[in-house]
């Protein structure tokens, strides 16, 4: 058990259902959200310790989730990882400009992958 909280914040329910599976058996505490507003809310209740957030969400878009979290004193620190189907370089420079710890397009990662770079990010072995 690792003991880590990770809000994922998907609106796809089939991939939303698969990572919080994936990451469960990986031992993490995992968080949902399925839209950009209830993201933020839970971001702030919870204070997860990374966010794995999609863009084009319902309510608010992945970058106004950004915006909001990194604008207040509590979330501000939280990685956030984008994980979207978007992926020209300047949704990636948009992403990163606004806080975002880095950016993987969902059809280049395999669930895998996405666990690596997380453990990565929070200094997990």
């Amino acid at each position: 058990m690792t003991n880590k909280k990770i809000l994922v914040v998907e609106d796809e329910v089939v991939l939303n259902k698969a990572l919080q599976d994936f990451l469960g058996s990986e031992g993490f505490e995992v968080l949902v959200a399925f839209d950009g507003e209830d993201g933020v809310k839970k971001a702030s209740k919870e204070n997860p310790d990374l966010i794995l957030l999609d863009i084009i969400l319902p309510k608010k878009d992945g970058y106004q989730v950004i915006k909001e979290i990194k604008s207040k004193e509590k979330t501000k620190d939280i990685p956030i990882v984008l994980l979207t189907n978007l992926g020209s370089i300047d949704d990636v420079q948009k992403a990163l400009e606004l806080g975002a710890t880095t950016y993987l397009v969902k059809a280049d990662y395999k669930m895998e992958e996405v666990t690596v770079k997380i453990k990565e990010i929070l200094g997990i072995n």
